[in-house]
């Protein structure tokens, strides 16, 4: 089957990247099932992803990683989510993290150097975590209630983050807090960023749901955390610009939209095998494939799946080649996430449909990657939230 968004020729090493990740990928689909039945955490995929040296994807080329540019970086994701949705999306949170800083450059640039020469030296994988119980997604605005008092020669931490993406497997995480210091205005909020495995750090096993179980998006507790005067990397006062913004949003929603696209890649190519291999009595032999219905189902199910592409990586090629349009861009960017988990979705169920019946069975994915793939459609932004912003910037608004 020919692929007709490649982009040979922009982006040379797409290819070096998606061999190494297709070495991946059976592995990561052998696993899937089981852990997804017990809810447990994938350790062994990302000990492989480290092995490949993918972790280093969007370490810059200066601090020794590859430096790669937002269309490559989905290229990767999207195919390791045909493997497994799960894996692949508790990475990209590693590879937005690090793309986005690298980058609007709003960190300390030392802070950012020593960040990156931990993951190349120690293999470290890092993660953002700020929703909260109440707060929910920061997306909406509100201030966290997790709270950062100075102490006189550091930062005491209280507070507590849902969806940790990753918290079994992940080195550190950045986490918004209220800070309560002398001389800093009320209701300023600054990103820590904290390693995971320290005292007044912990984990509380919170994650069992219906879809992305083996994500390890457990709940982050903070009773206590001391953390040095450079734990905190950036601060931004109530209503003053935030710079990370645009290019933290562009790489957390394109990125979440690849792998929800993988997805729906892997139902559509799981739905295809399943049609040549099924060979029912009544068709004497011949497999589902020779039927119209299941012909037409299938090339409603790639249509999804193409549109979606199609617009993911224009919208990813514009980012990337058209960096003073980029503010002009964002309301273009939620709504491709919106367009890609949507279509996915809707091609992971075209994809049950082809396969009738025996979709439902754990035998088969089909099941699991229904349920994985619905999972897009609650990443921020929504879709009336996408609507809306896309809406007010056509109206010039």
């Amino acid at each position: 089957m020919i692929d007709p968004l490649l982009f040979t020729g922009r982006y040379p090493r797409q290819q070096e990247l998606l061999a190494l990740a297709d070495q991946l990928v059976p592995g990561f689909a052998v696993r899937a099932a089981e852990h997804d039945r017990h809810g447990t955490f994938p350790h062994e995929n990302f000990a492989a992803i480290r092995a490949a040296q993918l972790h280093l994807l969007t370490v810059p080329k200066e601090y020794g990683g590859w430096g790669v540019a937002l269309p490559e970086a989905l290229l990767v994701l999207e195919r390791l989510a045909r493997g497994d949705g799960a894996t692949a999306l508790v990475f990209a949170m590693h590879v937005q993290v690090l793309g986005s800083a690298g980058e609007s450059r709003t960190w300390p640039e030392d802070r950012f150097a020593a960040i990156c020469g931990d993951v190349v030296q120690e293999g470290a994988l890092i993660n953002s975590a700020a929703s909260e119980p109440d707060l929910g997604s920061p997306s909406r605005g509100g201030l966290p209630a997790t709270r950062a008092r100075w102490s006189g020669d550091g930062w005491v931490l209280d507070g507590r983050k849902t969806f940790a993406t990753g918290a079994p497997e992940l080195t550190y995480f950045l986490v918004p807090a209220v800070l309560d210091a002398p001389d800093v205005p009320p209701e300023t909020v600054g990103v820590f960023l904290i390693r995971t495995r320290q005292p007044g750090v912990d984990v509380e096993q919170t994650w069992d749901v219906m879809g992305m179980r083996t994500t390890g998006s457990h709940d982050l507790v903070f009773g206590g955390a001391r953390l040095d005067p450079d734990a905190l990397i950036t601060r931004r006062q109530p209503g003053s610009p935030d710079r990370s913004k645009a290019s933290g949003g562009a790489w957390f929603g394109l990125s979440v939209a690849a792998v929800y696209l993988g997805i729906g890649e892997a139902a559509r190519d799981a739905a295809i095998a399943f049609a040549h291999e099924r060979k029912p009595t009544a068709l004497g032999g011949k497999p589902i494939a020779s039927l119209e219905t299941i012909r037409q189902r299938l090339g409603a199910l790639e249509t999804e799946l193409l549109t979606a592409r199609a617009l993911l990586y224009s919208i990813a090629d514009a980012w990337e080649h058209a960096p003073a349009d980029r503010a002009a861009l964002m309301p273009y960017v939620g709504q491709t996430k919106v367009v890609a988990t949507t279509h996915a979705v809707a091609a992971a169920d075209l994809a049950l449909r082809v396969v009738g019946g025996q979709s439902m069975s754990r035998q088969l994915p089909f099941e699991r990657l229904f349920r994985d793939v619905r999972a897009g459609l609650f990443h921020p932004p929504t879709e009336e939230a996408a609507h809306t912003t896309l809406g007010k910037s056509i109206l010039g608004l």
